[in-house]
């Protein structure tokens, strides 16, 4: 039996609108940005699942479950915005799943240049 196929990373390319290097600085910064806000932790699970698929780390993107290889183009992460944006509305009365939505949103809107906010 084999082990399933790892998610490749390929700094080379770029994160949405970002070079692979800034966005990856910007994941390493989390931690500090993310306690300074006292974020739900919702939220901060959104934010890092967003980072990590966007950078090429989870193979499943963090709300539909859309497969990439590697770092996934600007089409299938802003699909994946639009379906953030659907999702929230959809969990209005799931603070947990809400909260989620809106990390993986706020993430990925920053690395496809719709918002100057990391988080």
């Amino acid at each position: 039996m084999t082990a399933p196929a790892q998610p490749q990373r390929d700094e080379g390319k770029p994160v949405g609108v970002r070079a692979y290097e800034e966005a990856e600085a910007a994941e390493r910064e989390l931690p500090g940005l993310l306690s300074s806000r006292e974020a739900p932790p919702g939220y901060r699970d959104g934010v890092s699942a967003g980072y990590r698929w966007a950078l090429g780390r989870d193979a499943r993107s963090p709300v539909t479950g859309a497969g990439a290889h590697g770092v996934p183009d600007m089409e299938l992460l802003t699909a994946e915005i639009d379906a953030a944006v659907v999702r929230e509305d959809e969990a209005a009365g799931d603070p947990a799943t809400r909260d989620y939505v809106r990390g993986v949103h706020s993430a990925l809107a920053w690395i496809c240049g719709y918002s100057d906010r990391r988080v």
